[in-house]
């Protein structure tokens, strides 16, 4: 208790912090490189054996043999199939014990491959977790305790993302929102050190310039506030489509392969790419040649974003659902974006809204989409903020983004990521103790929710679980030892002190008590 109040200890995780934002900068720039070059590479190949009859079907024999590649890799190190954020939330949650020293090159090496095969699949989900296991490489050398090496693998997934959208903020409230999922001074500042040394690395390796560049946002007159809750309501209603078709892919067309998996499920998806590469490569990879599109939107037609977007959905679906190994996150910013370019472009061909006002749109779709699907809207209006770089884009982009979250939670749309955690949980992933190895004891802070179970009541009076223990209260910034009588008050904060292997059953418990009652 002593050291986790010290402040020699927040120091070390301030500094401990700046070594993983520095090593994950460095990591994730190698890796959006070799990612850029290796899609410069497919679309060289598929460009040059485009009118070539018969010889185009060598592209199919590659693309057979990087399938065997990727189904072995994924045999030997399983943790790396699909996007790689749940398994940085069950590694945090304490679910999982993942090998770094294997994931983190395995990772590395299947991104690379399913981006020179074309699969519509994204850099940021993968960049997270390249970025933890980073983290967790770096805690192992330092020589830290469990509890420690989880929180600092919290701050290498902000700095995963970060360095893969070279945006810091987004980075932190991305891990604090929707991976950790728990907020105190040391944490905050220690995964933000993370996430900004890892942008600024990122940045001298691979440029300033962000990762979509969109022209400067028009800022819109009350009179079109209709048409910003309009869109809103439309990404809510998008973002439940998003989710209900993505789940329903893998578990009515992928599930039933499982007993078959990897290879007869990569295969779909590799053939599906074989196809499109020739015939719709715009839709190939994340979806930079879309971005170039978009920017040019005034070329192009209502109707031809709609089926853009349709055709970029259902290649994702295929991508992602077969559990290639990568993200959805830049396909979803990219969807999002076309998009609010179709309800832009709708507004000026049927609505006589000037074109000037398209682009704004296409920033709002971006963010109310990612706010429907992830259920971070706070999240999804910094990472607007970040990438236009336009303070008046904030009014504008929190309306869509509340209400984006509002029409999508009244939907009934499920958390993306949440359960993406529940079916990997489910499928028996989780790290089991070893016979006779050592117990550890963990601490944990948790914030007394104003209207929750735990307000207002004594120490002794609540129901914790079996061999935890409440050793100190901080109220007004002050440390108080615990006893039965301390009555908990809201935003006290709690730190208690239980098993390490018994840690994810009871944390669940202990939120209930403190979390706020709807």
């Amino acid at each position: 208790m002593e050291l986790h109040l010290s402040r020699r200890h927040r120091f070390l995780l301030v500094l401990e912090g700046a070594l993983v934002g520095i090593a994950t900068g460095v990591v994730i720039s190698l890796y959006r490189l070799c990612l850029s070059h290796a899609e410069d590479a497919m679309r060289f190949v598929v460009d040059s054996l485009a009118d070539r009859g018969v010889v185009a079907l060598l592209w199919f024999f590659v693309l057979a043999i990087i399938l065997v590649v990727v189904g072995k890799l994924m045999l030997f190190e399983p943790y790396t199939q699909a996007s790689g954020i749940p398994q940085v939330d069950a590694e945090v949650a304490g679910r999982v014990d993942m090998p770094w020293q294997r994931v983190l090159p395995v990772k590395f090496v299947e991104g690379v491959a399913c981006a020179f095969a074309g699969l519509s699949l994204g850099r940021e989900g993968p960049s997270v977790l390249l970025g933890a296991m980073t983290a967790k490489g770096v805690s192992r050398v330092g020589g830290n305790e469990r509890s420690r090496e989880r929180l600092l693998v919290t701050c290498g997934a902000a700095a995963g993302m970060s360095a893969a959208f070279h945006a810091p903020l987004t980075g932190v409230l991305f891990a604090i929102e929707e991976i950790h999922r728990e907020f105190s001074a040391p944490l905050v500042i220690s995964v933000m050190t993370s996430s900004i040394f890892a942008d600024f690395v990122s940045s001298q390796i691979l440029g300033v310039a962000p990762l979509i560049h969109f022209v400067e946002f028009q800022t819109l007159p009350h009179r079109l506030y209709l048409a910003v809750v309009t869109i809103g309501v439309i990404c809510g209603v998008l973002g439940y489509l998003h989710n209900k078709g993505m789940f329903c892919v893998q578990e009515l067309l992928f599930d039933p392969l499982s007993d078959f998996a990897p290879y007869v499920r990569l295969s779909i998806p590799f053939a599906v790419a074989g196809v499109v590469a020739f015939a719709w490569p715009e839709i190939l990879c994340g979806g930079d040649a879309i971005v170039e599109r978009i920017l040019h939107v005034q070329q192009t037609t209502f109707l031809g974003l709609v089926v853009l977007l349709l055709g970029k959905y259902v290649f994702t679906a295929i991508c992602f659902g077969s559990g290639a190994p990568g993200g959805t996150l830049f396909p979803l910013v990219v969807m999002g974006s076309v998009a609010g370019a179709a309800f832009g472009m709708g507004l000026a061909t049927f609505a006589g809204v000037p074109d000037a006002y398209v682009n704004s749109f296409i920033v709002l779709g971006m963010a109310g989409l990612f706010s429907a699907v992830i259920q971070a809207p706070v999240t999804a209006v910094v990472l607007v903020f970040e990438l236009t770089g336009s303070l008046e884009a904030l009014l504008a982009t929190s309306v869509v983004s509340i209400v984006a979250y509002v029409v999508a939670t009244v939907l009934g749309t499920e958390p993306y990521y949440e359960h993406l955690y529940e079916r990997m949980i489910g499928a028996g992933h989780t790290r089991e103790p070893h016979a006779g190895t050592r117990s550890h004891k963990v601490i944990r802070n948790y914030v007394i929710g104003t209207g929750s179970v735990a307000e207002g009541q004594a120490i002794s009076q609540l129901d914790w679980p079996p061999d935890t223990l409440v050793v100190t209260v901080r109220k007004a910034g002050q440390n108080v030892v615990a006893n039965g009588s301390t009555v908990l008050e809201a935003l006290d904060v709690i730190s208690v002190v239980m098993d390490e292997v018994a840690e994810p059953r009871y944390d669940k418990r202990i939120r209930l008590l403190c979390v706020t009652r709807d």
